[in-house]
């Protein structure tokens, strides 16, 4: 089993719908993600900043991407956030959940769920 570093409740402001007002005023997306990484990672062992996973920088990477944003749809934005956080070397794979909270009047939110994994290097 891979260990896992958790990014909850990250809040972003951004356009992301397909009615017309959703198309012009920002709006709240929480995230939570759920990094997978090498059980054995040399950090656990080195103690040293070096070997780990910077859960700052995939925090920073995603909130770049996202604020501002423009996305019809929360199944595209959270596929983007995917990528984006396997970009970052010792990461395995990744479980994104986007709350859309504003998305329904009598719902708490609309939210999606997704996980992906590192492409395969010996695929091709």
């Amino acid at each position: 089993m891979n260990d896992q570093i958790l990014i909850r409740g990250l809040e972003v402001q951004c356009i992301v719908g397909i009615f017309p007002e959703e198309r012009q005023r920002r709006q709240p997306v929480k995230i939570d993600l759920e990094v997978e990484v090498d059980s054995h990672l040399p950090a656990s062992n080195s103690d040293n900043f070096e070997d780990a996973v910077d859960y700052k920088s995939l925090h920073d990477d995603v909130y770049d991407l996202i604020d501002g944003s423009r996305f019809h749809l929360i199944e595209t934005l959270s596929q983007r956030i995917a990528d984006r956080v396997l970009e970052h070397p010792r990461v395995q794979a990744v479980t994104v959940t986007l709350d859309k909270p504003q998305a329904l009047n009598r719902a708490e939110s609309v939210a999606i769920k997704i996980r992906r994994e590192r492409p395969s290097e010996s695929a091709g």
